[in-house]
């Protein structure tokens, strides 16, 4: 099995940067896409950025030209580097991998415990 551990949430002002990583555990296993989300206090958990195997990125409107992902293939890690932070990019952030496949058995979808980013005024 594999597990998602994130690291790098924290305190910061607004206009600061911060980032976060995520490595899965263990080996033996091929990631297709990964990924961050969020969830603001009382809001549903919406997607910040992905990026797929081959690199190719997708980002949330609102994290557009502030934000980048990247992610390392061989040491199965993904980063979420945050730049010009607002108050609203508050939430916790969750680690994403998707299609993690071992020579016999496929997990669609894997979730990390979450960081919290907190974003002072």
């Amino acid at each position: 099995q594999v597990q998602l551990v994130e690291s790098g949430g924290g305190l910061v002002q607004a206009g600061g940067s911060l980032g976060l990583s995520c490595a899965a555990s263990g080996s033996g296993f091929r990631i297709s896409d990964m990924g961050w989300y969020r969830q603001a206090p009382g809001k549903q958990r919406e997607l910040v950025a992905t990026i797929t195997r081959g690199g190719s990125t997708n980002y949330a409107d609102s994290v557009k030209g502030r934000f980048t992902i990247s992610r390392d293939n061989l040491k199965n890690t993904v980063s979420l580097q945050m730049n010009s932070l607002k108050p609203e990019d508050t939430a916790v952030y969750y680690c994403n991998a998707r299609d993690v496949v071992f020579p016999t058995t496929k997990y669609l979808e894997v979730w990390g415990q979450g960081t919290l980013v907190t974003v002072s005024s």
